[in-house]
This record gives C-alpha cells, sequence and structure tokens, in this order.
C-alpha cells in the first residue's frame, strides 16, 4: 500500500506543470532542514533551502516547513537566500484541490510586493523572471501596478525583465484582463528611445506575440536604423516578415527590401535567416542569387562542419527549385571540398556534379583534377576514400559530356595501381566506358594502360584492364605489344617445375601435403616469406550482392607475399590461386591471337610469325590450366575457371571453327547495349524529375514588360512576375494536401462513445506529432478531460498535454510530440480520461497507433560495388520466406518495391523477359542515416511464386521491422495500374 501511495505521489508532481528539474538522490529528514532554516546562518539557509527544493521535486511533501520558511526565510536580506526562496514558491502547489488559491499565500503576495519595490536590482529582475513562471491571476493581480512601475528602473537587468513578464501575463488566459493597454504602454516604451538591445528586443518580441500591428508600424517608421539594429532585435523582425507575409502574401516586395539590407550585416546568425527568409518568400532570381551567395558565404567563412551540413542541406533545397539560378554558383558549392571532413565532402559533390552544365564542366574539372592531384599527398585516415570520390565525380562528369574525357584519362589513369582497391576499380570502370564511347582515344589509352600494367596489384583491376587490352588491340602493332606486356606480367613458363614435383611423389604419403607446400613457398615466395606462406589458410565463404554464397579463390596475404618477393603482378595474382583471373587472361589471349590471325595476311605478316604468337598464347593458357590441375596453388581451380579456359584452349587449337563473332565483336556490343541502357535508364528519371505540373488553361499570366512599374524595384517587380508565372504554369501548386490528410486521420474512438477522438500524425525527421481532436458527443460538461498516452518501441513522449473542459458539443484539438530514436515500427496507446457529474473518472481506451517503418525510410541509389560491400559489411540479416498469391515473380517484385518504399537497383532491362526466376537487388536510407539492404530471389513454379527475401542492415531494429512489413504486405494482391 505504501508504495501505491508513493507512486501516486510521485504521479501527482509530474502530472503539474513543471517549469525546472533537478536530480537530488540523497535522503534528509524535514527536521535538519527546518533547524538550518530557523537557525543557520545564511550559507547554512541557502544550503538548506537546496535540499528543500530538491525533495519536493523528487515528489514528497514537506507541508511543515512552510511557515518556517515565511518566518526565518522571508526576512533575510541575503540576495542568494532570496533568489531560492523564488525557486521554492516557482514549485510549491499554491491551490487547492477545488483550484482556489490558498490563504497562506497572501504572505507570499506581500513578499512579492516588496522585492518588485526593493533597490536591490537583482532581487527585481529575479522576482520579474520568476513571476513570468506562475499561472494563478490572484497572485498575480496584486502586482501589476509595480510591474509596470518597473519598466522606468534606472537599471536595464530590471527592464528587460519587466517587459518579458508583461509579454507572459498578457499571453495567459484572461491576461488581457489584467493588462489591458499591454501593447500600447511596450509600443510607447519601445518608441521612448530604449538604449539596451536586451530590452527592445522583448518589447519588440512582446508586441510580435501579441499586436502585429503596432510591431508592423513601430518597423516601418524606424526602416533607417533597422540595419544599425543588434542582431538578436535583427531575428525577430526576420519573425515578423515571415509571419506577416504568411497572412497577407501581397506584402512581400515592401519587405523584401528590409531583407535584403539586413543581408549586409555582419553577423552570421542575422544573414543565414536573411537567406531563409529570402527563399521562403520570393522565387524572384536575384532574390534566390543573394540568398545563395550568402550561404555560399557561410560556407566557407564557418569552421564548424554541423554548420556547413546545414548549410549544404539548404543549398540542396535551393538546387532542387532553382536549379538555372544555381548553376552560376557550381565553383563558390565547390570550395566546400577544402574540409577534411568526408561527409561534408560527398554533399558538396553531390549538389555541384547536379549542377554540372556545358558551361561550367572546364572549371568543374579543372577542379577536380586539382583535388585528385592534392589527394595524392594526403595521408590522412580517409584519404583513399575521398579520392574515390573525386574519381567517381570525374567518371560521371566525362560520361555526360564525352569532350572532358581527353583531358582527365590521362591523369587517373596513374592511379589504377593505387593502393586503395576501391579507387583503382573505380578508374578501370571509367577508362573502360571512355575507351568504348571514345574511338579517338583509344590508342591514348591502351597506349597508357600497357605502360602502367606492372604497377597493377589488383584482381578486379586487372581484369577490367585485361578487357580493354583484349577488345581494343585492333593492329598488328598493338597487338604484338600487348601480348608482350601480358608475357612480361605473368613471367616465364611453365608457372611450377616438374621435376620437384615428381621428387614430391616420391616422398612418404604422410608427409606429402607438407612437403608440397614447403617447395612452393620456397620456389615461389623465397625463404623470407615462406613461413608466412605457411601460416595462411583458405578463406571462407564470400557473400555476393545476390543473396548467394562463393567461395574466395586468392588469398590478399598471398598476392602481398609475392609482390614483396618482386613477382609480376599477373603471376602473383595467379600463383596465389585466383583462376577466375586466369580465365581473364586466357579469354584475353584467345582474342588477341584470333584477331592476330584475322588481319595477319593483309598487314603482311609472314605465317611463321602468325603461328609462333598463336602458340605462345596457347602455351601460356596451358601451363596456367597445369598449375591448377597440380593443386600446388593454395586454393584449388574451380570448375567454371577451368571449362572457361578449355574453351579457350579448343578455340585456338581449331580457330577455322570458331564463332570469330562472338569472341571479336559480340562483348564490345553487349558493353555498348549496357552503357546504352544505363544512359536511357537515366533520360526517363531526368524526364520524370522534369515533367511540367498541369496548370488550367485560362490562369492568369503576366508578362514582365507590361507590368506597372511605379513605385516599385527591379527586386519587386522580378518577384511580382515569378509569383505570377509559377501560379499560371502550375510550379506555385502544391499537392493534393487536403486529400494525403485524410489518408492520414486515424480514428482512435468510436462514433457512440462520449468522447469522439481522431488523430492526425505527422512524422517529421526525428520526432511525431500527433494533433488528436476530441468532440463531447454527451448532454454533459466533462471536466479535466485528459488525453494519457503511452509508447512501445523507441518512441517518448515529450510532455503530457494539459487537461481541457468540454461542453456539451464542444470540439478540442490536443497537440501531442513524441520523440524517436531509431527506425523500428512503435506503438502509440492510451485512453482519454475525464470528469463528469455522474462519475469522478471516466474512461475511453483508444484504439492503438502504430508508427510505420515506412514513414522513415526513402528510395535511395547506391553502386553496384558499394551495395557489395555493404551486403559483406552489415552483420544483421532477416530471412523471409516468400509466401503469396500473386501468380509472377515480376509482378511480386513490384509490388514489394511499391510495399517498401525501396529502390529496385537491378535495371529494368536485367528484369525483362520472363524465365521463370528473377533476383533483384533493393535499396532505402533510413532518415537516420541507415542504410537498408534487401535481395528477392524468387522462381515460379506451375503458378506458385516461391523463395527467399534478405534483408540486413547494420541495427537489428531495421532489419526485425522491414522483414515484418515484408511478411504483412507480401501476400496482399498489388492493385493493378
Amino acid at each position: 500500500g505504501r508504495v501505491h501511495v508513493a507512486m501516486a505521489t510521485v504521479n501527482a508532481v509530474v502530472e503539474r506543470g513543471c517549469t525546472m528539474l533537478v536530480h537530488y538522490d540523497k535522503s534528509v529528514s524535514s527536521t535538519e532542514i527546518k533547524d538550518a532554516l530557523e537557525s543557520g546562518s545564511a550559507h547554512e539557509k541557502a544550503e538548506a533551502m537546496k535540499k528543500a527544493i530538491a525533495i519536493l521535486l523528487s515528489g514528497e511533501q514537506m507541508p511543515q516547513i512552510f511557515i518556517t520558511i515565511v518566518r526565518f526565510v522571508l526576512p533575510s536580506e541575503d540576495k542568494y537566500v532570496q533568489k531560492l526562496l523564488l525557486l521554492y514558491m516557482e514549485i510549491i502547489e499554491k491551490t487547492d484541490a477545488q483550484g482556489k488559491l490558498l490563504p497562506e499565500m497572501i504572505l507570499i503576495c506581500q513578499n512579492l510586493r516588496n522585492n518588485l519595490q526593493h533597490p536591490n536590482e537583482f532581487l527585481r529582475g529575479a522576482t520579474l523572471r520568476f513571476l513570468c513562471r506562475i499561472q494563478e491571476a490572484e497572485i498575480l493581480e496584486p502586482l501589476i501596478p509595480s510591474i509596470i512601475a518597473c519598466l522606468e528602473h534606472r537599471h536595464s537587468f530590471v527592464r528587460r525583465n519587466a517587459v518579458m513578464c508583461m509579454d507572459r501575463i498578457y499571453q495567459m488566459p484572461g491576461g488581457d484582463m489584467l493588462l489591458m493597454d499591454a501593447p500600447e504602454t511596450i509600443e510607447r516604451f519601445l518608441q521612448g528611445g530604449e538604449s539596451d538591445l536586451g530590452t527592445r528586443r522583448n518589447a519588440f518580441l512582446m508586441l510580435y506575440n501579441n499586436a502585429q500591428d503596432r510591431a508592423v508600424n513601430f518597423l516601418m517608421s524606424n526602416l533607417e536604423q533597422v540595419a544599425n539594429w543588434g542582431d538578436i532585435l535583427q531575428n525577430v523582425v526576420l519573425d515578423l516578415i515571415r509571419k506577416v507575409c504568411r497572412n497577407d502574401p501581397s506584402q512581400k516586395g515592401r519587405y523584401i527590401k528590409i531583407i535584403l539590407t539586413l543581408l549586409g550585416t555582419n553577423n552570421t546568425s542575422v544573414i543565414y535567416e536573411c537567406a531563409n527568409t529570402l527563399v521562403a518568400l520570393s522565387s524572384a532570381p536575384t532574390a534566390i542569387k543573394a540568398a545563395a551567395n550568402c550561404y555560399c558565404q557561410l560556407l566557407v567563412s564557418q569552421s564548424d562542419n554541423n554548420v556547413k551540413l546545414i548549410v549544404l542541406d539548404r543549398i540542396a533545397e535551393l538546387k532542387d527549385a532553382h536549379r538555372y539560378v544555381m548553376q552560376e554558383m557550381v565553383m563558390d558549392i565547390l570550395r566546400a571540398v577544402s574540409t577534411p571532413n568526408v561527409d561534408i565532402r560527398k554533399k558538396a559533390l553531390d549538389i555541384v556534379l547536379d549542377l554540372v552544365t556545358g558551361r561550367n564542366i572546364d572549371e568543374v574539372v579543372a577542379a577536380l583534377k586539382k583535388e585528385i592531384t592534392k589527394s595524392q599527398t594526403d595521408t590522412a585516415e580517409k584519404a583513399g576514400e575521398y579520392r574515390q570520390m573525386l574519381v567517381q565525380a570525374v567518371h560521371r562528369c566525362a560520361v555526360r559530356f564525352p569532350g572532358v574525357a581527353g583531358a582527365v584519362v590521362n591523369l587517373l589513369m596513374d592511379f589504377l595501381g593505387d593502393a586503395n582497391t576501391a579507387t583503382a576499380f573505380d578508374v578501370a570502370m571509367f577508362v573502360r566506358e571512355i575507351a568504348q564511347t571514345n574511338p579517338d582515344l583509344r590508342d591514348q589509352i591502351l597506349r597508357q594502360m600497357l605502360d602502367c600494367f606492372f604497377s597493377i596489384r589488383s584482381s578486379r583491376v586487372c581484369g577490367t584492364c585485361l578487357w580493354i587490352v583484349g577488345e581494343f588491340s585492333l593492329t598488328t602493332a598493338q597487338i604484338e605489344e600487348s601480348l608482350e606486356t601480358l608475357k612480361q606480367s605473368l613471367g616465364p613458363t611453365p608457372f611450377f617445375t616438374q621435376k620437384k614435383k615428381h621428387s614430391q611423389w616420391e616422398a612418404d604419403p604422410e608427409e606429402d601435403d607438407q612437403a608440397t607446400q614447403d617447395q612452393y613457398g620456397k620456389r615461389h615466395f623465397g625463404e623470407a616469406s615462406h613461413d608466412s606462406m605457411k601460416e595462411q589458410k583458405k578463406k571462407g565463404p564470400v557473400v555476393l550482392a545476390d543473396g548467394s554464397y562463393a567461395t574466395q579463390t586468392a588469398s590478399s596475404a598471398d598476392v602481398r607475399a609475392l609482390a614483396e618477393a618482386q613477382v609480376p603482378n599477373l603471376r602473383a595474382l595467379v600463383l596465389a590461386g585466383d583462376f577466375f583471373l586466369a580465365s581473364v587472361v586466357s579469354t584475353t589471349l584467345t582474342k588477341l591471337a584470333m584477331r592476330y590471325i584475322n588481319i595477319a595476311a593483309d598487314a603482311g605478316v609472314a605465317p611463321a610469325d602468325a603461328n609462333r604468337l598463336h602458340a605462345e598464347c596457347m602455351l601460356y593458357i596451358v601451363c596456367m590450366l597445369r598449375l591448377g590441375e597440380s593443386g600446388e596453388t593454395p586454393t584449388p581451380m574451380d570448375s567454371d575457371s577451368k571449362d572457361r579456359m578449355m574453351v579457350c584452349v579448343k578455340t585456338l587449337a581449331k580457330p577455322q571453327e570458331a564463332d570469330v563473332d562472338v569472341w571479336l565483336s559480340a562483348c564490345r556490343s553487349a558493353y555498348d547495349g549496357l552503357i546504352a541502357d544505363r544512359a536511357k535508364q537515366k533520360e526517363d528519371e531526368e524526364a520524370v524529375k522534369d515533367q511540367p505540373p498541369i496548370s488550367q488553361a485560362d490562369d492568369l499570366i503576366d508578362f514582365y514588360h507590361l507590368k506597372s512599374r511605379k513605385g516599385m524595384s527591379q527586386v519587386e517587380i522580378e518577384d511580382a512576375v515569378a509569383t505570377d508565372l509559377k501560379r499560371a504554369t502550375g510550379f506555385g501548386a502544391g499537392k493534393d494536401e487536403k486529400k494525403s490528410a485524410l489518408e492520414r486521420v486515424i480514428q482512435l474512438t468510436g462514433f457512440s462513445d462520449p468522447v469522439y477522438a481522431e488523430a492526425y500524425v505527422t512524422v517529421h525527421q526525428y520526432d511525431i506529432v500527433m494533433d488528436v481532436t476530441v468532440v463531447n458527443r454527451t448532454n454533459e460538461v466533462q471536466q479535466n478531460l485528459a488525453l494519457e498516452l503511452a509508447t512501445m518501441g523507441d518512441l517518448k513522449l515529450v510532455e503530457r498535454p494539459q487537461n481541457h473542459t468540454l461542453a456539451p458539443g464542444e470540439t478540442k484539438h490536443i497537440r501531442a510530440n513524441i520523440k524517436v530514436s531509431s527506425t523500428e515500427t512503435g506503438v502509440i496507446f492510451g485512453n482519454i480520461v475525464y470528469e463528469s457529474t455522474g462519475s469522478d473518472r471516466n474512461v475511453v481506451v483508444l484504439n492503438d497507433v502504430h508508427i510505420d517503418i515506412m514513414d522513415y525510410i526513402s528510395p535511395a541509389w547506391c553502386e553496384d560495388n558499394k551495395f557489395r560491400s555493404m551486403w559483406a559489411e552489415f552483420e544483421w540479416e532477416n530471412k523471409v520466406a516468400v509466401n503469396t498469391t500473386i501468380k509472377t515473380v515480376r509482378e511480386f517484385l513490384d509490388h514489394i518495391v511499391e510495399s517498401t518504399n525501396m529502390r529496385c537497383l537491378t535495371p529494368p532491362s536485367a528484369l525483362e523477359g520472363d524465365c521463370g526466376y528473377l533476383a533483384a537487388n533493393l535499396y532505402a536510407k533510413s532518415v537516420f542515416g541507415e542504410d537498408a539492404l534487401v535481395n528477392v530471389s524468387v522462381e515460379e513454379q506451375d503458378g506458385v511464386v516461391s523463395g527467399f527475401i534478405r534483408i540486413r542492415s547494420k541495427t537489428q531494429g531495421i532489419a526485425l521491422s522491414l522483414g515484418d512489413k515484408i511478411t504483412l504486405k507480401q501476400r496482399a494482391k498489388a492493385v493493378p495500374k
């Protein structure tokens, strides 16, 4: 019973309005506090007051010390004790159960009046601040004359707090009756020449909150001085401008000049707010350009990375709405990459790449080349990642504007041997695409690639470069030079010594494996690295992007050891067990040999020379096959690679029977089709993005040169024309907000309940706002109606909504704020409690509100390589079995994409056709920056779709919540479009 009473006491304190919170976990008796208050010194009284305040805030009641405080603390002359006395009076209960003021509060009122007339300015100001948090009109009413008198005090601290106190009292329910002429008083006070900036700001804010017309009149009568006002007052002016123009858009022109004036100030907070206000109010190019200049200025001048990220977000919003104006600011935005933070660099590069045009491409590429050169000497932790971003940026520029490819390809090819494999691979992919789309650059690319081929140590990069060599070595001289480079990279044949292998067959069978490893290590790695090679083990399974598993064939440690032993790059990779690369080498050699045979006669090459080159290619392929079958590599040769190399051998053995077009033309044609498909996909996306809105045929169109210019500045004319054009072309019309709002209304109670309630839930980035509408459906007055909410999951109720009294049939709107801390499905539940004439407590239980994970994630795009790396890195996986009534795999995929609010990364061309099975990758990002990866692998058998959906993420919540969402939605039949 005692526990329940204690909990009830705590709840009662929590439910009251609380303006301060102090943690206190020490126990102290009320007797000790009472003794210290009665007979202690000023310091001891202050410590006792602190303890009493902390105990009261923790939920305990101490009515016995009230009289002690009145007798012994009230008369104290110590300023600190008096300040603590005000805090004590702030938290104690001042009314009885019926809401009437307790009689002992009269003593407090007398003390407060004395404080407001006290000669000490600190005590006066502290008392005025205390009165800002008092809601009882009976306490405030006798103090009104003293509060107004403080406006004329000599010290600004008192005047500043007196204005703020009047503002708070006037905003109270019934406050306009306590201070009937407060706005007029404050306006006279402002016009009286107040010199303190904080006081003037509070006074102007009071007019802004309570008498907007008076605030506007004061602003208009002091336009010449606005630029000299302090920053805190200028920010309130900007708030007033936004509020006035929101209510009456026709007033925009007269206020834009004030904003442009304030742009010339030196305060960064004012400049930032000016830019925000300009963007919100005007679409005129002059205003947008001024705002963009401000953002770019802040981007360079501010050292705080958080500020830079916020400003970049604003620039990104401007880019979407005013692309043509922002294209002139590209170089200013690009200066942000000088910041060493990777997130800032990535965001700045993304914005710049969206704004690149034919007019600024040369400047952008020159700046990127300079950054790439600087990154070579950068030793920072994420320098490799930044270099990769720069390479990708140049790649995108060169794809959109092929004319700049020649200026950057030479520089980038130096990075094919970069220690950062991701950067080197991006360069290789870039060079491959440039070689395919720019025939004039092929000779230059091939020559430089052969020069730097020996420096490449990555298997993936080597594979891409070998494809380029095989496809674009078109003349006899190029083929001979390419073959010579490959022979030097592969080293002499054979790849293992046959004699030593025979000696191993004669060894003791139990020591056979160990002897093989020892001789292999000494023969290929040298004595120094032999011991480290003996410790190398086979790698475990690697997860591919499609969700399947493959065995990794090359150990990176093996490759490093061979590199240290000065073994050529291709030889090192093949000896380390990378037989997929060996199959790529075989394919390249086959292409070179077949093309050489086809053109040798026309080029005047002797048949003997052609046969010699032909035989050398076959020799290297056969040697790699024998190496794989010997068992001397750390990992055995896989059957796919073996089959591929055998096909190459058979093709070279009987070239006259081979399909020449498949070897020499089909590969390049397939890649050409891939590039064309990507370009078409990009064009389709741009077409959807730039689709013009629909407008009415009879909308008003206003022409610039016919506009009346009387008394209007250039900015006002531009703004008026831009506004009219937006309205006429439909750009000014937003989405059907009423329809979307109705779709988000959730019914909380039934129509037959005494209280009908429905909620409109708005999900912001980090919080949820519930606007609850309650209607009294009875013929009785419902008193103290309270909305009691609780949450489940990573949701937290910020504050308890206040109580209301509803007359019969009356409607009230109640707002509740709920904080969100992670991307996870949450539930909000609760009830409505009220008092009526027949019962002290009536409860209406509310329907549960499920917060959908779809509100937190949005479709996103990433490179295939990044998707693969994240898929291998993320540790949380949720595997969902497919169980659906949908009949086709493509229809099922479309349904999953629509239901999960994700983007399908697999291109449409790869999903075409009807083969009965399908694998696709989906991707989305949450508002908290979390990545959600989904792989759909399904097949159709006898009209039944089966398979699995794998979800991977870095955090558990998003994987589980997304899995639950898919499980819930996959059985639903997709709606035909």
